[in-house]
This record gives structure tokens, C-alpha cells and sequence, in this order.
């Protein structure tokens, strides 16, 4: 009978944190409600915020 071979262990991958997608520019904006006016401007704005990595930008309406 031949000799048993012990097989190795699989390796886990590492876990991601989840902004891989937003570090290549695949972000997830939500709209923010609470701040719809620009004091400085005068103007109506869009506030984003990313959902997964908290990143903010503005947009004039």
C-alpha cells in the first residue's frame, strides 16, 4: 500500500472592506435632503453622499 499524503490547507482570500468599488470610481450616491440651499451662491444645490465610503459632492440644480 503506498504512503498517505497529507493535504494542505486551503488559503482563505482576504476579506474586503467594500470601497474597492469606490476606489475605481463605482461609488453609491445617495441624495442628502437635509441641505438643498448654497448660502454663498444664492443657488439651489444636490447634495451626495456615497453610501459606502462617505465621499460628498455637490451639484448646482
Amino acid at each position: 500500500m503506498g504512503d498517505v499524503i497529507p493535504f494542505a490547507k486551503k488559503i482563505k482570500p482576504p476579506v474586503l472592506k467594500g470601497n474597492t468599488l469606490c476606489k475605481r470610481g463605482f461609488h453609491r450616491w445617495e441624495v442628502i435632503k437635509d441641505q438643498q440651499f448654497d448660502v454663498k451662491q444664492g443657488q439651489l444645490i444636490t447634495v451626495y453622499k456615497c453610501t459606502r465610503c462617505g465621499l460628498t459632492k455637490n451639484e448646482a440644480r
